[in-house]
């Protein structure tokens, strides 16, 4: 089984390009920072660590990562790894180990980051099935944020 589940900040803003062709096929690449518990044995003494993670997304998920999300923003994100290796210019072999974003949630609110679009809900999810975009809450939906303290009556479920 493959499956990686990460929640993080964007380290930088996505870069979207494009598959050439008639089916041309967005490639959004990002970095996400992940903080990691670090065992009290450690030099930092039961502290926190960060990992910086290389993500690569396709198609309708890459493009709404590109349109949505910036440097700073948090994201979670699930997937599977993808291991690749080359020849630099130098003949030198390298290898690469990037997450292939499969799903991803946004998880902070509008406004939470400044520098980022944001006319979404933070409980929208997408996929590569999904061909909708982020709703704006343009007045006749309702979107809820548990931190709020919600009445269960309220609720549409």
């Amino acid at each position: 089984m493959n499956k990686v589940i990460l929640l993080g900040n964007l380290t930088r803003d996505p870069e979207i390009r494009y598959t050439s062709g008639d089916n041309a096929m967005a490639i959004a690449r990002f970095g996400i920072a992940v903080q990691r518990r670090v065992s009290r044995n450690s030099q930092n003494n039961g502290g926190t660590d960060v990992d910086f993670i290389n993500c690569v997304a396709f198609g309708r998920t890459g493009e709404n990562i590109g349109k949505f999300f910036t440097k700073g923003r948090k994201i979670a994100i699930s997937g599977r790894l993808q291991t690749g290796s080359w020849e630099d210019s130098n003949g030198q072999k390298r290898t690469s180990v990037d997450v292939v974003v499969e799903d991803f949630d946004f998880c902070d609110r509008k406004g939470d980051n400044e520098g980022g679009s944001s006319s979404y809900s933070s409980s929208s999810s997408y996929n590569n099935s999904s061909n909708a975009a982020p709703a704006s809450n343009s007045g006749s939906e309702k979107f809820y944020d548990v931190s709020e303290g919600v009445d269960e009556e309220d609720l549409p479920f």
